[in-house]
């Protein structure tokens, strides 16, 4: 599983998104699967990498959490949480969107 967060420079929602992507592999059995973090910094970036705001987060290439008619910009991105709006998926969210792309790629091991 190839996992990155793409970000714009000096993103305020980054860290609090790597902490929680981190936090969900490790209670989806995932441990010690790793991921990067990626700064886009143009728009033509943005296009080719299908970045619709800062973090995203791509697992395989894709984005979990994308919402159809959403372009590709360098900008400050807003998740639906349980919670309410948030600068981050929430970790119930990203453990599913864990979950869901194991299931896809037929990887059978760890995640629960």
């Amino acid at each position: 599983m190839e996992i990155e967060i793409l970000v714009v420079p000096d993103c305020p929602h980054q860290h609090l998104a790597e902490q929680r992507l981190r936090q969900a592999l490790d209670d989806a059995g995932l441990d010690t699967t790793g991921f990067t973090t990626r700064v886009v910094t143009d728009q033509a970036e943005a296009e080719r990498s299908a970045f619709t705001g800062s973090p995203t987060i791509l697992i395989d290439g894709r984005d979990p959490f994308a919402e159809p008619g959403t372009t590709p910009s360098l900008s400050c991105r807003i998740y639906r949480t349980p919670q309410g709006p948030a600068g981050a998926p929430g970790p119930d969210q990203l453990r599913r969107a864990l979950r869901e792309a194991a299931h896809t790629a037929g990887w059978t091991g760890g995640a629960r």
